[in-house]
């Protein structure tokens, strides 16, 4: 798994069949200072993210292993909502911060 943030929503009207109603989140992912990094996914959510949201990214077979996204093509998966992230003894990221 890796931690990234969502930085926006992509809609596509045309898809594979199996793949509709599956929402897609465009991620850029962080480093362990949690600084962005110069990498971007797409990925399936089945767990509600939203814009600005530290995320749990899952990819290859373990994105598929989710009960909503089995036997669909997805390679990455979006299977968790970040709460809190510490490093040591240091809060690196706190969802409760980001929304006051």
């Amino acid at each position: 798994m890796q931690i990234a943030k969502v930085r926006g929503t992509v809609v596509s009207s045309y898809k594979e069949p199996s793949l509709r109603g599956v929402k897609f989140l465009l991620l850029q992912f962080l480093d362990e200072k949690g600084q962005l990094l110069p990498k971007y996914e797409v990925a399936g959510d089945v767990v509600g993210a939203g814009i600005d949201e530290w995320v749990l990214v899952s990819f290859g077979s373990a994105a598929r292993q989710v009960g909503e996204t089995d036997k669909r093509p997805l390679d990455a998966m979006v299977v968790g909502i970040i709460d809190t992230v510490s490093v040591g003894n240091n809060l690196l990221y706190s969802k409760k911060a980001q929304t006051r």
